[in-house]
């Protein structure tokens, strides 16, 4: 577990430093359209409850004990290693097959929801960024930009020349039992510190 991890480093390793990864699920019950590093932590899930209390974990061990601990709240990562059960992978595995004839529709839930997007292997980046500074502290890291499922899906029919229209259906058994506000990374703090810059958007995302 997470406390053990600190445990072992607080005895034995106490001038490493250890890297987290947070997620902008913790504030699933935000009332800003943009959250920062100071948001509320409203956590709506079981996983995003469970990312909190890992939070406030790595915060007791580093102000109590002064352990070089850092972290990143990342809000949606997606990459080409995503299982197909998330929403992304659905999508685009699902485009291709269709574009190759073997798979007939997609089948979605709430295609309104929108989300922050950014592309994994850049946010793994700005983690070692963040490891590299002297001082332990932890960012918001996000686009910035949100994108509603629907658009995401026009954007991949389009990428092989077809019209979603024809091959979408939607399956009210796909909604989330909970509702999620449209969360958007503020990232100013990363922009100033680590001087960060969204490298791969959404129409680049979807090429990859």
């Amino acid at each position: 577990s997470l406390i053990n991890i600190l445990e072992i480093i607080k005895k034995y390793l106490p001038k490493s430093k250890y890297f987290h990864p947070f997620s902008s699920n913790m504030f699933g019950g935000s009332k800003n359209k943009k959250q920062n590093e100071n948001e509320p932590l409203t956590p709506l899930s079981i996983y995003a409850l469970g990312k909190v209390t890992a939070y406030h974990a790595c915060m007791l061990y580093r102000n109590v004990f002064d352990l070089k601990i850092c972290g990143a709240i990342f809000y949606n990562h997606e990459s080409e290693i995503r299982p197909e059960e998330y929403v992304t992978r659905k999508i685009t595995k699902s485009v291709a097959r269709i574009f190759y004839g073997k798979q007939k529709k997609i089948v979605l839930g709430d295609i309104n929801t929108k989300i922050d997007w950014g592309y994994a292997k850049d946010y793994v980046e700005v983690a070692y960024k963040i490891m590299q500074q002297k001082k332990p502290e932890f960012f918001v890291i996000a686009t910035g930009k949100q994108y509603s499922v629907k658009d995401f899906v026009k954007k991949c029919f389009s990428y092989v020349g077809l019209n979603y229209k024809k091959y979408l259906k939607i399956d009210k058994k796909f909604y989330r039992p909970s509702k999620t506000v449209s969360l958007v990374g503020d990232t100013k703090k990363a922009k100033k510190i680590l001087h960060y810059k969204v490298k791969t958007d959404l129409d680049k995302l979807i090429s990859i």
